[in-house]
């Protein structure tokens, strides 16, 4: 098996940008949400940090795109810095859900418990937690972030985040359906907007891969500081292995075997502990809701580098 300090990575990386452009793009860009809809769905980028030879990238790795979903990730971490895991995963469990992200028969019949914190409803419930920890919740959240990404100027897109509050129908569905089985306790559009927020936060691949190089390194960040505790790292990245892409996360550990995160603004997030953390970021999405040149472009990766968790 390879070594991280003999693979040349640049090269890897270009030579899956070279492959890219000769796929065909079958995908949508998400459109639910008015804005991402403007999206150039030409737009591609790839970073990695190694632990080992530092930064490599191809494409708009430096251009920012809408976080979207890959911030429950580091919402749940937030959350596990500040409440004991016994008490958080009462009320949200760590289970793979097998349907859509924004599902409320599942709710409904699980008498208000979400399946995972990374479908939508699990999100809420982390919100919700996060509403009650913080006196100024987006501000904090949005503080946590600059300082993991290393880059004061990160922001949200506002236009992103009155579109997603304009079009939170569904949202609102599954907050007031866990509030009935008494499973959120602040005020429902308190709760929503947060998670709306942390969603619109405008992020580039480098940060990203910036952000998530501590899952890779037991729960340091670049910074020098640690964020985790190393049995927390490891419950975060097997939530990712297991959960980390709706009903297509069996496939992508078929397919690429890595943990890791994806978002409907186009982006994926994976890590490979001990080696490196990955983001891709290609903005048509498959029927699944994720991104479907940055499926391809990661299962590349881990079979030009021989190196996947399995």
């Amino acid at each position: 098996m390879p070594t991280t300090n003999t693979i040349n990575y640049t090269a890897i990386l270009e030579k899956i940008h070279s492959e890219v452009k000769g796929q065909p793009i079958t995908g949508k860009v998400a459109d639910y949400i008015p804005e991402l809809a403007h999206v150039d769905p030409t737009n591609f980028g790839m970073h990695i940090y190694c632990m080992e030879s530092g930064h490599h990238s191809v494409g708009l790795n430096e251009k920012r795109f809408s976080i979207q979903s890959i911030s429950k990730v580091l919402a749940l971490m937030f959350t596990m810095q500040e409440v004991k895991n016994k008490e958080i995963f009462k009320r949200v469990d760590v289970e793979p859900s097998g349907d859509p992200f924004n599902s409320l028969i599942q709710l409904e019949r699980e008498k208000g418990i979400p399946r995972n914190p990374f479908i939508n409803a699990g999100a809420l419930v982390i919100s919700d937690m996060l509403v009650s920890l913080w006196d100024q919740p987006k501000q904090q959240f949005l503080e946590k972030i600059r300082v993991l990404s290393q880059n004061p100027t990160l922001d949200i897109d506002q236009e992103i985040y009155e579109s997603e509050l304009a079009h939170n129908d569904r949202n609102a569905s599954l907050v007031h359906l866990m509030k009935s089985f008494g499973n959120i306790e602040n005020d429902v559009d308190e709760v929503l907007d947060l998670y709306t927020f942390q969603c619109s936060i405008m992020v580039s691949c480098k940060e990203l891969s910036t952000i998530f190089s501590l899952f890779a390194k037991e729960g340091w960040n670049l910074s020098g500081y640690r964020s985790l505790s190393e049995p927390e790292t490891k419950r975060i990245n097997a939530i990712m292995q297991t959960c980390g892409f709706y009903d297509e996360a069996g496939e992508f550990s078929f397919r690429v075997g890595l943990p890791g995160k994806s978002g409907v603004g186009g982006g994926i997030v994976a890590v490979h502990p001990g080696k490196y953390s990955v983001t891709v970021w290609s903005p048509p999405l498959n029927r699944k809701g994720n991104s479907e040149l940055g499926m391809y472009a990661l299962e590349r990766l881990t079979t030009l580098t021989g190196l996947s968790i399995f």
